[in-house]
């Protein structure tokens, strides 16, 4: 038996090689391209063009997204569960990932050939869901596969999401592709990189003794379970995470309209004008999960740095507040991609260290992927609302800072203790 400090983060054991790195990398850089590309880009521009007033665009965006968030969101600790009780030739996370990146192409094919705001919501759902539970079984293999190395491995698929948005948006922008192409290319993407680095990361059986026991026969799968989910800790830090993405959501999910109706970017530009700043919030979302993720898993002080990262972002409110134009902008860009960046890497692997149950990986890492999917459901949808109440951008800024304040006071409330580790 052998002790960890969940809060502090020093393990040693497990550990992969670079090429393990490169395939997870590969396959979150799928997963967040195909996901982030629609909600930036694609679907703000097919409901704004559907719709009679821009801000019935902005309202109908956020509708969508959110269900699509929604049903994600039901869908993860599903097929979480379902994934750490697989036991197949492929394994137990492998054809999930593949499952959900295959679904996922097909989505995105339908939403590219939907008209309406009705129809294009039902085939983001399908995306969403998809994504969801290829995200789940991904997540998992931190837990599963990592123990000194799970800053490293978070921060490598948080700052996937942050390039995966330069890719795809700047491939539909730099080829100049339609919607239903754009829609194409990203289903094509999805299915070659996604079930590829599906097939190509090592997916082991379980060696932990109580899911051998389990895979054997010798516990009943009703048996009573040491749940995170009960724990005050894991709960406070699902809860800080979904308010810190909400404050993200508010800050980055309606920067189209912004541009375009908030400090008067004419309509043809905006779409460069938004890749600008895309690039700008990846460089410094990479540049600090990365550094972030490392620092973490060499001090092991993870609790500090989620703090001061929530509240890096929310400095990118206050900066649009107070000077509402294209350069400030981009200084916000700059700054929020930092807070995020450094966020999402060791709040994930925070959360890895403070999970209790091996036998539930997949069903707590999805939980834990939730609360930021949540976060960024709700926050467009709120969002949206702001700017519809006020009918300018001003009060959705400075909701931005003080959500992500709050989420930093929160996490706080999370003091882990010293745990065995069986």
């Amino acid at each position: 038996m052998s002790a960890n400090l969940p809060g502090t983060g020093h393990r040693t054991g497990k550990r992969v090689g670079p090429l393990w790195m490169v395939w997870f990398t590969l396959a979150w850089l799928a997963i967040w391209t195909v996901q982030l590309t629609p909600i930036q880009l694609l679907l703000p521009l097919q409901l704004d063009t559907q719709s009679g007033h821009w801000l019935h665009g902005v309202v109908w965006s956020g509708v969508v997204l959110s269900a699509g968030g929604l049903a994600g969101i039901v869908a993860a600790p599903i097929a979480g569960s379902l994934s750490d009780r697989t036991r197949s030739r492929l394994g137990r996370r492998r054809p999930w990932a593949i499952g959900g990146s295959l679904g996922a192409a097909i989505g995105l094919l339908l939403t590219g050939w939907a008209q309406g705001p009705l129809f294009v919501g039902a085939a983001w759902v399908v995306v969403s869901v998809s994504v969801a539970i290829a995200s789940a079984a991904l997540t998992a293999l931190i837990a599963d596969q990592l123990d000194s190395q799970r800053g490293t491995a978070s921060a490598s698929a948080s700052s996937a999401q942050a390039v995966g948005i330069v890719v795809g948006v700047g491939a539909v922008v730099l080829l100049g592709l339609g919607l239903g192409a754009s829609y194409a290319l990203l289903a094509a993407i999805i299915t070659v990189v996604g079930v590829g680095t599906a097939f190509l990361l090592p997916d082991p059986a379980p060696d932990h003794p109580r899911i051998l026991a389990l895979h054997e026969g010798r516990e009943p799968i009703t048996r009573a379970r040491i749940s995170s989910l009960l724990d005050h800790n894991f709960k406070w830090l699902l809860v800080s995470r979904f308010v810190v993405n909400v404050g993200n959501a508010f800050g980055t999910s309606l920067l189209l309209f912004f541009l375009i109706y908030g400090i008067g970017v004419p309509a043809d530009s905006a779409e460069d004008k938004l890749l600008v700043l895309i690039v700008i919030y990846t460089i410094f979302v990479v540049i600090s999960s990365i550094v972030l993720g490392t620092i973490s898993d060499r001090s092991g002080n993870r609790r500090f740095w989620t703090i001061a990262s929530a509240l890096v972002q929310a400095c990118s409110g206050v900066i649009i507040l107070i000077s509402p134009e294209f350069l400030t902008t981009a200084i916000a860009a700059a700054v929020m991609g930092t807070g995020y960046g450094a966020y999402m890497a060791v709040s994930l692997a925070f959360a890895t260290d403070l999970l209790l149950d091996p036998d539930d990986h997949a069903r707590d890492l999805s939980m834990v992927n939730n609360s930021a999917a949540l976060g960024q459901l709700v926050g467009p949808l709120l969002g949206a609302g702001l700017v519809a109440l006020v009918g300018g951008f001003w009060l959705l800024f400075a909701a931005a800072a003080c959500v992500s304040i709050l989420g930093a006071v929160m996490t706080l409330t999370v003091r882990p203790k010293t745990l065995p580790v069986r």
